[in-house]
């Protein structure tokens, strides 16, 4: 009968202390979910602005005035969080929160020294501290830390943890995270650390004010000894290569965090959300060495003076580099102020585009003549930057010359308006006088463009006349990305030719790019533009307040700036591009006699006559595709009908004269190939019209 009390006894006992630990572990449950750590799903960091490589170009401080950086576990160095681990928390991988053996251990060390030996803290406990900070060391605070630590490791992966530690973690005055550390004493990211540098990082977040090697060197010398002899008796480091780790300097220097590209990474701070890297286009190392040498030439050229550059893959139209002013935090120079963006008159920088049209249409050759002489364009009377004048030029030495009268007989032939309608139709609208149509001041610079624009209009002489949109991934997602024709690669390549052809500025370094340097009215502005057949780099020098400098020009305050650019731009080099089928250069006793002098009149001008209508070439339109067959045996010639004009007339194909001076209205043309070509005719007044189409 007894026994059977005892049984009874004994089943109600175990049924209640069953209960009694159900109820305790619900109890848990609920004060778990009532009372949840404060473990925002996104850490407030620095926004990173990112290159197109993902190296850090700028970050800006986080709203309480702290530089951290989110990192992840792959962009830190391995050894450093082994070490780490080793150091602080040797069962990380093991335990659940709370290291019960390091916590007695702790204990036992307190109780016979009769102070903190060490603190039993796990990485998870530590955490729990920096996502909540304790305001004593007290008992009940570590209590507190070792429930917040088991509440963590209920919520997040032993990974997120180590990331999270490593974001927050406090490294001396406003620096916190390893990334934002490393960058701050080592100048680098902690991907790659020394053995020496990874047992510094180790050690400065246990007393972070007290071992900053800014302020305290010989103690943080001493924090990093600790750690490397402590890594040698845990067997993760040999004697040999601690004590060659211990030989190296600890640097007492805190360096500024990255702050390049300051202009575009302010213009991504709208794009910004919480815990998301920006990224640019540029990339870092170009970036880098624009600014240095903006930066230089700025302090050479004399105070209040700024340098704007943007470099620009031709192929694409990423932006690479750019700096919109020589220093962003230097007032004297208006360094707040894009300069790459502000409309500016561009000089002679136009002067390409406008013998490219002529090019196109037929109306020169790289050795007609045109007369350099003072000339009266209906009361507009250019002049030269130097006040004198040439006489009979070639068209080539015309425009490596920068001659202005010979650049507007030639604008005055292709047209103010068409020139203008190009650049539209490639993305740039120059800035004209208000209630003015394009006029022939505009080949001077009597318009306004940006730098941008006007490196993007380049872009199409580097590409075989196609241009690319420019972007640096400041623009909005909508933003339209279009590509142009600004020239025909024909016509693209004879004013590539000629431009190789410039003198570079005296102590450039001979990089075989092709460049145009132009100065605006007033001295105001001095811009030089350059390319290979990859990169276009564009260069403006000036005052942000426009005022003039006497003495400024292109070629020699800008086009020496633009080649120590191209240099230390760090980019190879890149071959302009080749020769198109069918593009005709002949020598000066080669040339038909239409080509053979510029213009019909006896001033010079190409001459129209009031009494018959311009041409037009009827058939084939323009735009067409034509099949003749011209792969096989039985290809036909092409047949080519105009209307209106002054007989005779002269026949280009691909600016290559055909046989013969025809009176008659039709022609027949015999293509050597498939392909794009254009078909010009002349006049006897000198007038032209083309077409280009498509032979199949």
């Amino acid at each position: 009968m007894l026994s059977r009390k005892i049984l009874r006894r004994t089943a109600i006992a175990g049924i209640s202390l069953t209960g009694f630990a159900v109820l305790s572990v619900a109890a848990l449950w609920e004060l778990d979910r009532a009372f949840p750590p404060p473990l925002p799903a996104t850490l407030t960091v620095s926004t990173e602005v990112l290159d197109r490589d993902g190296q850090l170009l700028r970050a800006f401080a986080t709203p309480d005035g702290y530089w951290r950086l989110g990192t992840r576990l792959d962009q830190v160095d391995r050894e450093f969080v082994d070490m780490l681990v080793t150091y602080e928390d040797k069962r990380f991988w093991d335990h659940r929160g709370v290291d019960l053996l390091a916590l007695c251990r702790a204990a036992g060390q307190f109780a016979t020294s009769g102070h903190i030996v060490s603190g039993g803290s796990t990485l998870s406990m530590q955490l729990a501290r920096l996502i909540e900070p304790r305001d004593s060391r007290s008992l009940a605070s570590k209590v507190k830390q070792i429930l917040r630590a088991v509440q963590i490791e209920r919520r997040l992966s032993k990974q997120e943890i180590l990331e999270r530690y490593l974001t927050l973690a406090p490294y001396g005055g406003n620096l916190e995270g390893v990334r934002a550390a490393s960058l701050a004493y080592f100048g680098k990211e902690p991907k790659r650390l020394t053995v020496s540098e990874a047992a510094l990082l180790v050690a400065l977040p246990q007393l972070p004010e007290k071992r900053r090697p800014d302020r305290n060197l010989g103690i943080a010398h001493a924090a990093r000894d600790r750690v490397l002899t402590r890594m040698v008796s845990a067997g993760l480091l040999g004697e040999k290569e601690a004590a060659r780790a211990a030989l190296d300097d600890v640097s007492g220097l805190r360096r500024k965090l990255p702050a390049l590209a300051a202009h575009a990474s302010y213009a991504m701070l709208p794009k910004a959300e919480p815990g998301k890297p920006l990224q640019l286009t540029i990339r870092r190392s170009v970036q880098q060495g624009l600014e240095q040498v903006a930066k230089e030439a700025a302090r050479k050229l004399g105070p209040k003076l700024s340098v704007a550059m943007v470099m620009a893959d031709a192929r694409t139209g990423d932006i690479l580099g750019e700096v919109g002013s020589a220093d962003f935090f230097d007032a004297s120079r208006s360094g707040w102020i894009d300069m790459t963006k502000v409309v500016r008159s561009p000089g002679s920088t136009l002067k390409p585009f406008i013998y490219g049209l002529a090019f196109e249409q037929g109306l020169v050759a790289q050795e007609t003549i045109i007369e350099d002489s003072p000339a009266d364009f209906g009361g507009y009377r250019p002049k030269n930057f130097d006040m004198g004048y040439q006489g009979d030029v070639s068209i080539r030495q015309a425009l490596q010359l920068s001659l202005n009268v010979p650049a507007i007989r030639v604008l005055d032939a292709v047209g103010p308006a068409r020139l203008t309608a190009r650049f539209r139709q490639a993305g740039v609208n120059p800035t004209l006088p208000v209630n003015e149509a394009p006029g022939l001041a505009i080949g001077l610079g009597g318009v306004g463009v940006s730098l941008r624009d006007l490196v993007q209009l380049y872009t199409g002489l580097a590409n075989g006349g196609k241009m690319h949109t420019l972007h640096d991934g400041t623009e909005p997602a909508n933003a339209e990305r279009t590509t142009a024709t600004i020239l025909d690669d024909q016509a693209a390549w004879q004013i590539d030719d000629i431009l190789s052809g410039v003198k570079p500025p005296e102590g450039a370094m001979q990089r075989g790019i092709a460049y145009k340097t132009g100065t605006s009215y007033g001295y105001r502005d001095a811009w030089s533009v350059g390319f290979d057949g990859r990169y276009v780099l564009g260069v403006w020098v000036g005052r942000a307040d426009a005022s003039p400098i006497p003495g400024l020009s292109g070629y020699v305050s800008a086009a020496p700036i633009l080649f120590e650019g191209f240099v230390r731009s760090g980019l190879a080099s890149v071959p302009l591009p080749g020769r198109p089928p069918g593009v005709f250069n002949p020598k000066r006793d080669e040339l038909p006699v239409t080509l053979a002098r510029f213009g019909a009149g006896s001033d010079g001008l190409v001459q129209a006559t009031p009494t018959e209508p311009a041409p037009t070439i009827i058939f084939p339109p323009d735009g067409a595709r034509v099949d003749l067959g011209t792969n096989s045996a039985d290809a036909t010639p092409l047949v080519l009908k105009l209307q209106g004009g002054r007989a005779p007339f002269r026949w280009l194909a691909n600016g290559k004269p055909l046989a013969g001076i025809d009176r008659r209205r039709t022609a027949t043309w015999q293509p050597d190939g498939t392909g794009y070509s254009t078909l010009t005719v002349i006049d006897a007044a000198g007038r032209a019209a083309s077409v280009k189409v498509f032979v199949e």
